[in-house]
């Protein structure tokens, strides 16, 4: 049938290029938006897409039949189904001209495309979006020019690398270049956007009409330009002269990922053949016109067409030590790290991990082992030893149960259950029955009951934290060990005496994530339900005069107990982010961290239903409010003095109970 169809393109082309100009409604269908990108197909590009599909599921072939074992009996018939595959493209190659020549190399070899992908470089400063092709003799890194007067997709070639010339830079090469930071607060800012729009297209859905098309585009160009500004990770790459590119990732998985095919194909390559090589101008330009119709990545990653989850996942662990990151927003984040297994093939670790899902469609696991070579800063360089990854299906969200399953990777298993628990039903505060603990008591009740101005626990947490946790990558953002924190808990609740030898024997992460669940589960949050309102309010004032004297004269109005410990608190917050060049936690990682948790009000006073028709999602109310709460905290942070009344002040510093 393909054979036909190939036969058939040149009649084809011209057939719809006359149904075009003799009616003008065929010629407005067969200008297709593709996936919601926007971006305007020729007619050929469309009539070129069953043939695409050949070449791409040559690939998956090729990898198939790369991790089957040659005694497994799918192997002859994947060989099979690979080299009718490869005949059938080689025997386009022969007759359509342009792919000959932009194909073939001097020697008369076929040149494959491997792998392409956008890719933010950073170029003098500035972020550029690229396409970036890898061909089995060649490192190729276009952009996509503006589409005009109709015209099809068109690349321009910015530069290029033959693979035997390409290296990588080391890591103290790439610690020598910091990469420019984008304000979070601008991200967090453009998220709250995006999700105001996709809100927006929920309720516009009913009418297909021009507002909803409006709403589309303008959702691409926010999401395109969030994927633009959030990778932060360097992979760097040089030529022959030592000319480098920097290109900026979300994730040490998909760097690593890059670096083991130009790896895997360096070492296949024939030296003879593809040693050192330069193209004429009119072969980079054939070249890059095949990218075209070559490409298998066809538009920007964006979450316009994908279901999103905004819920809890817990994870449980049945080499020696673990990260798991997914993705938000387009773009990768690492959430939780195991503990460290030393002299062992076959750790078991046996622990659960919280993570929260904002829009994630995609779970990695990364496996390190520790290497003795060290830094200048005296930081281990970890060598990735596997990787993998999981898809985080919306309807997965239907069951309640643990669901188990096994990944593999690079001969390496990792068994592991994950069950999801909706956001609504994870951040509800809960008064606790048991009023003898702390958890789920109300704050002014377990100070008078210790005697004390601030809760034993915070104290415990904060000194803890303070004395070996102050340059933990992450402290506070990487989850905890779950059953650490529900030990801890545990122990806190019955005012267990052993409970400061336990934390000295726990990962600080754990003690870390003990700390924010105390204030999560406070059955009324730290700001007090009354005063939510007003915070918000005064928060959002344009005159910073104003705001200061709001704010602060709201802050002192709180009860005794929750001024004294959030100001116990804030001084701890700041101490952190003195560390930020170490431990990466700014004021704005550590307000999005703890604002929601010391401001999210009970469901009393919530904005957000009891009872949703729909499920939550990142709404406007869940995102408006938590934006808002980030702000609050993020303004007492920033603020270098809090001026208390002298008897508040006095009885903070000098109680001998604190």
């Amino acid at each position: 049938m393909y054979r036909a169809f190939v036969d058939n393109y040149k009649v084809a082309v011209e057939t719809a290029e006359k149904c075009c100009q003799a009616n003008s409604q065929f010629a407005e269908i067969s200008e297709v938006s593709f996936k919601g990108t926007y971006i305007i197909l020729s007619k050929q590009t469309l009539l070129y897409k069953p043939v695409d599909r050949v070449t791409r599921s040559t690939l998956v072939l090729h990898d198939l039949l790369k991790h089957t074992p040659s005694n497994h009996p799918d192997h002859p018939l994947l060989q099979d189904a690979l080299r009718i595959s490869q005949n059938f493209l080689s025997s386009i190659n022969e007759e359509i001209t342009p792919r000959r020549q932009s194909m073939t190399v001097k020697k008369g070899e076929n040149r494959q495309l491997l792998r392409d992908q956008f890719m933010v470089e950073l170029v003098e400063g500035a972020r550029k979006l690229r396409h970036v092709f890898l061909f089995t003799d060649l490192l190729l890194c276009a952009k996509l020019k503006k589409q005009t007067g109709g015209k099809g997709q068109q690349y321009d070639c910015k530069w290029y690398i033959p693979l035997a010339d390409v290296t990588f830079q080391t890591i103290d090469e790439s610690e020598s270049s910091p990469v420019p930071q984008i304000p979070e607060e601008e991200m967090d800012a453009m998220k709250v956007k995006i999700s105001q729009i996709k809100n927006e297209i929920q309720r516009e859905k009913v009418d297909k009409g021009k507002v909803l098309d409006r709403l589309r585009k303008k959702l691409c160009e926010q999401e395109s330009l969030l994927l633009l500004i959030s990778p932060c990770m360097a992979f760097r790459v040089s030529n022959r002269n030592g000319k480098g590119y920097t290109f900026l990732i979300s994730s040490d998985y998909e760097r690593e990922e890059w670096r083991e095919i130009i790896r895997e194909q360096k070492s296949q390559q024939d030296s003879a053949l593809f040693l050192h090589f330069s193209l004429t101008s009119l072969e980079l330009q054939m070249l890059t016109n095949s990218c075209v119709k070559l490409q298998t990545v066809h538009n920007v990653p964006l979450t316009i067409n994908k279901e999103d989850l905004y819920c809890i996942l817990f994870m449980s662990f049945y080499y020696l030590y673990c990260t798991l990151e997914v993705d938000s927003f387009g773009y990768f984040v690492n959430k939780a790290k195991t503990r460290v297994y030393r002299d062992t093939t076959e750790p078991n670790w046996n622990e659960e991990f919280e993570i929260e899902l904002e829009g994630s469609q995609t779970l990695r696991l990364l496996c390190y082992s520790k290497v003795k070579q060290c830094r200048d800063d005296g930081e281990n360089m970890d060598r990735i030893m596997a990787k993998g990854q999981i898809q985080l299906d919306p309807p997965s969200l239907q069951g309640k149960d643990w669901q188990r399953t096994v990944i593999s990777m690079n001969g390496i298993e990792v068994k592991l259950s994950m069950r999801f628990t909706s956001r609504e039903f994870s951040l509800k505060r809960m008064p606790s029955r048991k009023q003898s603990g702390v958890f789920g008591v109300k704050i002014g009740a377990v100070t008078k009951r210790e005697h004390s101005k601030v809760p034993l626990i915070v104290r415990q947490c904060v000194e803890e934290i303070e004395r070996r946790g102050m340059e933990e990558v992450g402290i506070y953002r990487v989850s905890g060990v779950a059953t650490d924190i529900q030990a801890l808990k545990a122990a806190f609740d019955a005012n267990n005496k052993d409970v400061s030898v336990m934390m000295s024997e726990m990962d600080v992460n754990a003690i870390a994530g003990t700390l924010k669940l105390y204030f999560r589960e406070l059955p009324e949050p730290l700001f007090t339900d009354e005063l939510y309102a007003n915070f918000t309010e005064g928060i959002a004032l344009s005159d910073s005069v104003a705001k200061e004297s709001c704010m602060l004269n709201l802050l002192l109005s709180l009860p005794e107990p929750n001024l004294l410990t959030f100001l116990f608190l804030l001084d701890h917050l700041k101490r952190v982010a003195e560390n930020e060049s170490v431990n990466k936690m700014s004021f704005h990682n550590l307000a999005t961290v703890f604002g929601p948790t010391l401001l999210r009000p009970s469901e009393k006073d919530s904005k957000i239903p009891a009872n949703p028709t729909q499920p939550i999602s990142m709404s406007d109310s869940w995102s408006l409010e938590v934006m808002s709460q980030v702000q609050v905290l993020l303004y007492f942070l920033q603020l270098e003095a809090i001026p208390t009344p002298d008897s508040k002040r006095q009885s903070m510093l000098f109680s001998t109970e604190v």
